[in-house]
């Protein structure tokens, strides 16, 4: 079949963007042709909260990209558009997040399916998003109305369609694994790219700073006697898409300073392994959310981690077995920890970890993108 994806892609940087360029391979791995559009502007610098919105990274060579889409410009929404509906794809493939991008898309998808040929099907990470604002439902309501049907990567995103009156065909598939960052290397290598201290433990917090991701929690959680005792610290790598202030005013408070690293930089993609592997688990003390790349990173590199009881984060990680599920408050999280290390349950849950991972493949995401586009055509 003949697949176009309207989305972040290279040379934008972030976990959408790599998806999205791993979704293409894998798509055309299975024999299908893949036409990329991605944006000339993604967000406007006043609302981009980061340092870049791109990569260093090379271009994957196999992938047809076009740099195309302003999102704030309808001009390009139209020309998107009309090219695609000129072009008549089977499938119109675009991953929804944000409501913010529902008038865009919504406008190139309406356009592209006026040729009465192509379905357009959304993979969505987010209907209602984490951090909400006026008009996410209208807007998102937009979108839906744009669609012929979605794939969903947890059940609550699911849900979320349902409370908006969803009726079209909707699939459920985990976010597959993230392989896309290197080989795994040992412990004692990671720490000293890292220069770390080797006779130190070391505990994981990934990725995109911001308040719902619980850091707050963690920091507190790590104060607990208990831990203190131990020859631990934790890192914390990733840019701050929240006022820094107040986390490193909570370390100083708490005591942390010698025990907490920062690293408040967005990691490019070879130097993501070194952190994961310096670890002995990775911590995600959420305090919403639907899923997280964070944990299908983890799982490629075999790490035990520990996640909140909320969203979609407890439908991947086997409590007790690849590590814990628990309860979104300090006192669960430090409890986890405290057990994790006492216990000595590392290579117990990297070998699950190993094992569990193999049900998160990209071919899983891209049968059911197709089975959801069979779907539309019976619909």
């Amino acid at each position: 079949m003949d697949i176009v994806i309207v989305g972040p892609a290279h040379p934008f940087r972030g976990g959408i963007a790599a998806n999205n360029d791993r979704l293409a391979l894998e798509l055309m791995r299975m024999g299908h042709s893949v036409k990329i559009y991605t944006f000339s502007l993604q967000y406007p610098s006043f609302l981009f909260p980061g340092k870049t919105q791109y990569t260093a990274e090379p271009k994957p060579a196999e992938l047809d990209i076009d740099i195309a889409v302003n999102s704030i410009n309808p001009l390009t929404w139209i020309n998107v558009g009309l090219k695609i509906r000129k072009r008549r794809p089977d499938i119109l493939l675009i991953r929804y997040w944000l409501p913010f991008m529902a008038p865009c898309f919504g406008s190139i998808a309406r356009i592209a399916k006026s040729n009465g040929h192509t379905k357009v099907v959304s993979v969505a990470d987010n209907i209602i998003p984490h951090e909400k604002r006026i008009g996410d439902r209208l807007l998102s309501k937009f979108w839906l109305g744009s669609t012929h049907g979605f794939v969903v990567m947890s059940h609550s995103v699911g849900k979320d369609l349902g409370t908006l009156g969803y009726k079209r065909p909707v699939g459920f598939c985990h976010h597959p694994l993230f392989d896309n960052f290197g080989r795994i290397i040992p412990k004692d290598e990671a720490k000293k790219l890292l220069n770390l201290d080797p006779s130190f433990d070391y505990m994981l917090f990934f990725g995109l700073v911001r308040d719902y991701k619980g850091l707050d929690w963690l920091l507190e959680a790590f104060a607990d006697a208990r831990l203190q005792s131990k020859k631990l610290k934790l890192l914390v790598a990733g840019e701050f898409y929240a006022d820094p202030k107040p986390y490193y005013d909570q370390v100083e408070r708490l005591g942390l300073k010698d025990k907490v690293i920062f690293y408040p930089i967005f990691i490019p993609d070879p130097e993501v392994g070194r952190y994961f592997c310096a670890a002995d688990i990775v911590v995600q003390p959420y305090k919403h959310a639907t899923q997280s790349g964070v944990t299908q990173i983890g799982y490629h590199f075999n790490k035990p981690m520990l996640v909140t009881k909320v969203g979609g984060l407890s439908e991947i990680i086997p409590d007790g077995k690849v590590g814990y599920v628990v309860e979104p408050n300090t006192p669960s999280i430090a409890d986890a920890l405290v057990d994790f290390y006492e216990r000595a349950r590392e290579t117990e849950m990297s070998d699950n970890a190993q094992k569990e991972k193999a049900k998160y493949s990209w071919s899983s995401m891209a049968n059911e993108i197709l089975r959801i586009f069979d779907e539309t055509k019976k619909a």
